[in-house]
């Protein structure tokens, strides 16, 4: 393992970015290895990691489609889509988002050795379990597409901004992550905040329900709509499926992605400032 020096500097949001580009290599081989610890000893490994999300879906997709007899989904383009690939769509970026969020709240106190025992950048830690997260989130977006063949929906130009999606969903998932596991390294119960809170975030995010079809309907408007659609992973989820099936460009959604991004901005500056505030303390509360 690299020994890294680690020392106060004043507070810049650029810095941390710095850091993780400086130490990319260590970061990687940090990332690929939790992603294995998660299954070591099972007899499957890390195929696990894999069947879950499948499972889910399958779960998903009998109790919507099959018990619940859900049929086609109609999107804001007027398209009719099967629920399963519409499911999918929203789905794909939730995964990685739930994910990366519960594990990156608990980075500090998982690796809590290279925080009391060593001199390490103690600032790429919470990331690794980000990096940890998302080669389920490529495996997943490769299933994803597969599934759309086989229903006749081949890849097109449009899904080239899956990327700008995950990025966009990157970078408020690493200011979360920052300032979580900071307030976690103090406060323990923040992990199961945390999951109480996703708990409801994925019910208030239409990934299960067509928030389309209730506006239609007159069943949600004015405030409460605005409220759903403040949610920055309304922006995520509604992003993948214009890449996946409406064959929507980002940028026709101006005023969201203009929100979107000074929510994501202003969150990574606040953690990243909570994370760089609280880590002196970081060795003694762990």
């Amino acid at each position: 393992m690299t020994i890294i020096d680690s020392n106060q500097q004043k507070y810049s949001p650029f810095t941390i970015p710095k850091e993780l580009w400086t130490h990319r290599q260590l970061l990687w081989s940090l990332g690929k290895n939790d992603f294995k610890q998660k299954f070591a000893g099972s007899y499957l490994g890390v195929v696990w990691a894999f069947i879950q999300p499948v499972v889910t879906v399958l779960v998903y997709w009998f109790v919507f489609q099959m018990a619940l007899n859900v049929g086609t989904q109609s999107t804001k383009a007027g398209i009719e889509a099967p629920y399963v690939l519409w499911l999918l769509g929203g789905l794909v970026p939730w995964f990685f988002f739930n994910d990366a969020v519960v594990s990156g709240a608990g980075a500090l106190i998982s690796y809590d050795y290279l925080v009391k025992k060593v001199v390490f950048q103690v600032s790429i830690l919470p990331v690794v379990k980000v990096f940890s997260s998302l080669f389920v989130h490529l495996f997943f977006v490769v299933f994803t597409l597969v599934v759309y063949m086989l229903y006749g929906y081949f890849p097109t130009v449009y899904m080239l901004q899956i990327l700008y999606y995950f990025f966009a969903m990157l970078a408020l998932v690493l200011g979360l992550v920052y300032m979580t596991s900071a307030i976690t390294a103090l406060f323990k119960d923040m992990t199961q905040l945390i999951s109480i809170a996703l708990q409801v975030l994925i019910w208030m995010t239409p990934i299960m329900w067509n928030l389309q079809t209730m506006v239609d309907s007159g069943r949600i408007s004015g405030p409460l709509l605005i409220i759903l659609k403040l949610n920055p992973m309304y922006y995520i989820v509604s992003g993948y499926r214009d890449a996946l099936l409406d064959h929507q460009w980002f940028w026709q959604h101006p005023g969201l992605g203009l929100y979107y991004w000074a929510v994501a901005i202003c969150m990574f500056v606040i953690g990243t400032r909570l994370f760089t505030k609280l880590e002196p303390s970081f060795a003694d509360v762990l």
